[in-house]
This record gives C-alpha cells, structure tokens and sequence, in this order.
C-alpha cells in the first residue's frame, strides 16, 4: 500500500534533484552573461583565436615565400652573374624555414591567452630577423649593373616581398612592420651613403608604401577581431536562449504541477468542505430561530448568529473559489437561452435593496426602453451584475447614490453600467482589483473585506460571452464598472407572420 501511494503521480509533484537543477541553471546564466559583458571589451581576449588562425595560414603558405625568394635569387643570377644572390638566397631560405618550425611548435603550445602573447613575442623577432634578410637584399648594391635596371628590380622585388608578407601575416599584429622597419633602415642609410636620387626616391616610395601595408593589416586585423566578437556573442545568446528555454521549460512544468494539484485539491476538497459548512449553517439557523426552543442566554442567540454569518462567508469564498478554478480550467459550461438584460438587473437590483435601505443608500436606474433579447447564460449574467452591485453597495457610503444604466454600445451591443459615489480606487490600483484576491488600499481598509474574486470571475464570464469589462475609478470620486456584451448576442426581434402577410400583400397592390 505505501509502495502504490509514493508512485502515485498526483503525489510525487515536487523532485528532489529540482534544487540542484535550478542552482546549475542559474549558474550557467551567471556565466553566459558574465562572458557575454566581458566579450569584446580587449583584444587580448581573441588573441589566442588571432594566433591559431595566422598559424594556420602560415601552414597554408608555407610555399610561397621560398618561391618568390628563390625566382629572385635564380633571377638576377641569370640576367647578371656579377650579382650574385645565393648568399642571400640561402640566408633567407634557413631564415624561413626556422620560422616555419616555430610556428609548427606554437601551434602545439598555443594553449591559453598567455601562450598566445608568448608566442606571438617569438613570432615577431623570427620576422625581425627575415626583415633582416631582406635588409640585406635591400643594402646590395650592383656597380656593374644598369643604374635604372638594378633600381627596378630591387624596388619590383621589395614591394612584392612586401605585399606577399602584408597578405600573409596580417592576422599577426605588427608582423609587417617589424619585417620591413630594417629594409627602410638599410634604404636610408644606402641613400645617405651614396646620396643618389632613385636610392632616395626608393626610400620614400618603400617607406609611404610600408605605412600604408602597416595601415591596411591593421584594420584588417581589427577586423577579424570584431568578427570573433561578434561570433563569440552569437554563440553566447544561443547558449543563454538555451538556457532560458530550459528554464521556462521547468517553470511551465512547475506551474502546470501546481495547477493540476490546486485543481485535484479543489475538486476532491468541495464536497469535504460544503457538507460540514451545510450542517453548520443548518443548525445555527435552527437555533437562531429556536425552532426547538427558546435559549435563555442572549448572549448564545448572538453567537448562533455570528456561527451562521461566518459559515455563509465561508461558504461564499469557497462557491466562488470554485467558480473562478472551473472557469480557468475551461470546465465552465454556458447554458445559453434567450434572456432580457433589463428583467435580470431589476431582479439583481432587488436583492441588495435590503442592504442599500440599511445604508440609506438610494439606487437609480436607467434603462434604455424596447431592449432586444440576449443569447447568454443567465445564471452567469445575473452572477455579474450581482457582483458588481454589492461591491457598489459595500464601498458606498451612508446617504450615497448607485446609479444602473442599461443600454445600446457604440457597435450594436448592449451594456450594463454601474455607478457610486464611493471613495473610488487610485489608478495604480486597479490592475491590483482585477487580479484573482486583489484588493486594493480602501478595500483592506474597509470594515466589509471581501476575498478579492467578484472582478476576476466577472471577467472571466463575460470573456466567456465575449464581452468585456471596464472598471473606471478616481479617488474621491466613485467608481464606475461596465459590462458589456457584444452585438452577435443580440436577438433582433423577428416580425410576426402574420405581419409578413400583410408586408407581402401591400407589395403585391403597389406593384
């Protein structure tokens, strides 16, 4: 039995891994959102995703530096022997190879963000030393060559040196200016040296080309840096949507538990509840009414009386708690039938004439005359408007007026409106009044405190009906409530036959 009892699904609600769910959860949007605050805010976040992106374009193009050394190289040896560049060539060709080796290990021990500017150190002094190289290459002078032939190809090959490298390390902060500051340096000093005009021109062309190649791969650099961070807070906010999905997905479930035990307690607690509150209120009325004798005390008599008041409150929040869970749960069913807006509020004005009398509160109606016939639940209807008169009645003070209008809306409809001259409701409350045991700061203070359900199953019905219900209050100056209920509830009165006769003979002696 108690096996079969702790399986039971309307029992097990609660989890007991729940806890440690909702603090993972919570966690994990602490940290998606720190990342998500901190991203982009340095460069030096990116600088490891910077690194493994040049290495591997390094690997990529690990041909084409050699290449373009060696034609040099091979070049000029063919077209002049007196320019001999396989020094040089050679240099240049262990130079490169070294640094392809200390990419290699960089892309093994490029592991943290410090690694990453460790490395990226080592990769900029192995350029430094092939600028070093091409310095060299720059320096060489050729007496035996053709001044304008020799300045050419020295000036053809250190620009396309410099935009080879350009292209290939822009992803390397700073990787073309420091390769190429020694190739100006070895220009400058060539020019200074032998105070020739196209060594000079030479300088100035290399040198504004090397600031704009330094300019260009360092937007280009920025660039991709904006691009990681603009991915990385991508991948950010589908992990914190992720995360909010999951969140949302176990507070519906949690709300869906609760509601599915609210409703299982309601329904397997009304009978519970309404069978002892009926004998109470039986019996109290008994012997409020000492059907079965006199009581001699008077003081029992006034507590018979407090007994049956209170059981009939209670029986009252318990009746509209119920009301308001079936409504929500869809279970309220309309019986519909054909019903007179104006017959039902002067019934429902009957029923609280006792107590406006005992307020000496006067209730004025006005009625729109020849209404037309609704198609609504009546027993529903007659609940609204008997709502909306106690609360007019109860927050009405002594010698005030309520005032019923009955009548046509603007679009064909027909409405109920409800007006006193109480202290009304500040604006900021009335959101508070709608919602289910909302009470608003007059109605605390007031000596009738109601449960706080008469206006959310007021909207609740007339939503059912597809009405609606506005409720217009100013301090100090009453309230008005309005239900209204749509034009496709109206029933157009339908001539007579014997009217249509008579419609169809008078066309017929016209014609």
């Amino acid at each position: 039995m108690s096996k079969s009892a702790s399986s039971s699904p309307d029992k097990i609600i609660v989890y007991r891994s729940r806890a440690s769910k909702n603090r993972d959860t919570a966690k994990a949007v602490k940290d998606t959102r720190e990342r998500l605050q901190t991203s982009g805010q340095a460069i030096s976040t990116y600088e490891r995703e910077m690194m493994d992106l040049h290495l591997a374009a390094v690997q990529q193009s690990a041909a084409i530096m050699p290449l373009l050394i060696m034609i040099v190289g091979l070049t000029a040896n063919y077209f002049d022997g007196d320019l001999n560049l396989f020094p040089w060539m050679l240099a240049s060709l262990c130079v490169h190879s070294a640094n392809l080796l200390l990419a290699r290990q960089a892309r093994k021990g490029n592991n943290s963000a410090e690694d990453a500017a460790k490395w990226r150190r080592r990769l900029i002094a192995g350029q430094l030393v092939a600028g070093v190289c091409w310095a060299w290459f720059a320096y060489k002078g050729c007496t035996q060559c053709g001044a304008s032939y020799f300045f050419f190809f020295k000036g053809a090959t250190l620009l396309v040196a410099l935009s080879a490298t350009s292209f290939a390390m822009f992803m390397l902060r700073g990787a073309t200016l420091f390769t190429f500051a020694p190739v100006v340096l070895a220009l400058a000093v060539a020019s200074l040296i032998d105070r020739d005009p196209l060594d000079v021109a030479l300088t100035a062309v290399f040198t504004a080309t090397l600031a704009f190649f330094a300019f260009m791969t360092d937007r280009l650099y920025s660039s991709n840096v904006k691009l990681l961070s603009f991915q990385s807070e991508k991948d950010d906010l589908i992990a914190e949507l992720e995360v909010a999905n999951s969140m949302s997905d176990e507070a519906r479930r949690r709300a869906e538990e609760a509601n599915l035990a609210k409703s299982r307690f309601l329904a397997s607690m009304s009978h519970e509840l309404r069978t002892p509150l009926n004998a109470i209120l039986g019996f109290s009325e008994v012997m409020a009414t000492e059907v079965m004798g006199p009581l001699n005390n008077p003081t029992y008599k006034e507590y018979v009386q407090d007994i049956h008041a209170s059981g009939q409150h209670l029986l009252d929040l318990i009746n509209e708690i119920l009301d308001l869970s079936r409504i929500e749960a869809g279970r309220y069913q309309l019986n519909e039938e054909s019903i007179q807006l104006v017959d039902i509020t002067e019934d429902c004005i009957g029923m609280v004439q006792l107590r406006a009398r005992a307020k000496n509160i006067q209730i004025a109606d006005q009625f729109e005359p020849d209404m037309p016939s609704l198609w609504a639940d009546e027993k529903a209807i007659r609940q609204v408007i008997l709502n909306l008169l106690s609360n007019a009645v109860k927050f009405t003070p002594q010698g005030g007026e309520v005032v019923v209008k009955v009548g046509w809306t603007a679009s064909g409809g027909q409405y109920v409106s409800i007006k006193d001259d109480g202290p009304g409701i500040p604006e900021e409350e009335i959101p508070v009044v709608l919602s289910a045991f909302g009470q608003g700061s007059i109605a605390i203070k007031s000596a009738e405190q109601g449960t706080g359900l008469g206006l959310p199953i007021v909207q609740a019905l007339l939503h059912k009906h597809d009405g609606s219900f506005l409720l217009k209050s100013r301090l100090r100056e009453g309230t008005e409530a309005i239900a209204i209920l749509p034009a496709k509830r109206v029933l157009q009165s339908v001539p007579a036959v014997e009217d249509m006769q008579a419609i169809d003979r008078k066309k017929k002696s016209f014609a």
